[in-house]
């Protein structure tokens, strides 16, 4: 990393001047609103953000506590040190950490030269990247997971790639876009994240994971794919005759598997790839709409409007010049 961007990340941040200063343990406000210990999104984005970063806070024990969001942990230089279910994980220089949705951890003291970068990423920012990669690895089955809302899944992956120059390539620049405040540079981002899934997927030999494989892992990933593979004409009735199971059985699964029903993840699919015809293309609104499957173009408008605060218009006209968009 160059010694530049590594200098901005070694300087001491106000919570860790108070620390240093003698204020005792981890100042929760800063993180959550709740008596539990689950560090919310919001305190860590702003509106409308789907990724930041910060560095990791020095000097002082971190609690057990878990996240409303995916977070990636990235070290610099030196090595920080998780308890995952019991167990010592040592994240050294040019490793990551990916952590799932509410997977619970401490983390022991870093000191002075222990600098590591935390990535807060929601779900929707890996659409790009689960577009990339395919469902043939490892780092697919994650992705299913980060729509999971199941604490007892508990999933990690750690990365030891630090020999790996594309990879630390990759995220030296993301890194150097997110803490510069590049927010233009959101498009750009995604497809960084998609490449380095691609690097990470050739490197799971690399990998040092928790998971367990369930029936309904599968399942929910059946689904996703069908979604993905055919979300102009999806139907949940031609899933359920597929996999010859009843409608609410299949239903409950997928609920429970992604926090979502089967509507509103084809629905999530569809405005997606809208929002990447209108920016990559020149096609009418209304070969669009047609082109992602639906079939009444005043629902569209609502539920894009809904989502995005934008009529389709308005988001192509914003987004197309300055590259940002969000999916």
């Amino acid at each position: 990393m160059r010694e530049e961007l590594l200098e901005k990340l070694r300087a001491i941040t106000p919570e860790e001047e108070k620390i240093l200063a003698g204020e005792e343990g981890v100042d929760r406000t800063l993180y959550t609103s709740g008596k539990d210990f689950t560090v919310d999104s919001r305190k860590m984005l702003e509106r409308g953000e789907l990724i930041n970063v910060r560095t990791h806070t020095r000097f002082v024990h971190f609690p057990e506590h878990r996240h409303n969001y995916v977070e990636v942990l990235y070290t610099c230089e030196g090595t920080i040190t998780n308890i995952i279910g019991g167990k010592e994980v040592a994240v050294k220089k040019g490793e990551l950490l990916f952590l799932n949705q509410f997977t619970r951890h401490e983390i022991l003291p870093a000191g002075r030269d222990d600098i590591a970068i935390n990535f807060i990423i929601l779900p929707e920012f890996f659409d790009v990247a689960y577009e990339m990669i395919g469902n043939n690895s490892v780092l697919t089955d994650f992705l299913v997971n980060l729509l999971r809302k199941d604490e007892e899944k508990g999933e990690f992956l750690h990365f030891r790639v630090s020999e790996v120059l594309q990879i630390q390539n990759l995220l030296e620049n993301m890194i150097d876009s997110l803490v510069s405040g590049k927010k233009d540079q959101n498009r750009i981002n995604q497809i960084t994240m998609g490449l380095l899934f691609l690097y990470l997927s050739e490197s799971v030999q690399l990998a040092k994971m928790r998971r367990q494989d369930r029936y309904e892992d599968v399942l929910v990933m059946t689904v996703l794919e069908y979604i993905e593979q055919n979300y102009r004409t999806a139907a949940l009735s031609e899933l359920c005759d597929r996999l010859r199971l009843p409608i609410h059985t299949l239903s409950r699964m997928i609920k429970r598997g992604t926090g979502a029903n089967f509507t509103e993840l084809l629905q999530r699919k569809r405005l997606s790839k809208a929002v990447q015809l209108l920016c990559d293309t020149s096609l009418s609104v209304n070969d669009i709409i047609a082109a992602v499957g639906y079939e009444n173009n005043s629902y569209f408008h609502r539920v894009f409007r809904e989502r995005y605060q934008l009529t389709p218009k308005e988001f192509r006209k914003k987004n197309s010049a300055g590259g940002q968009v969000r999916l």
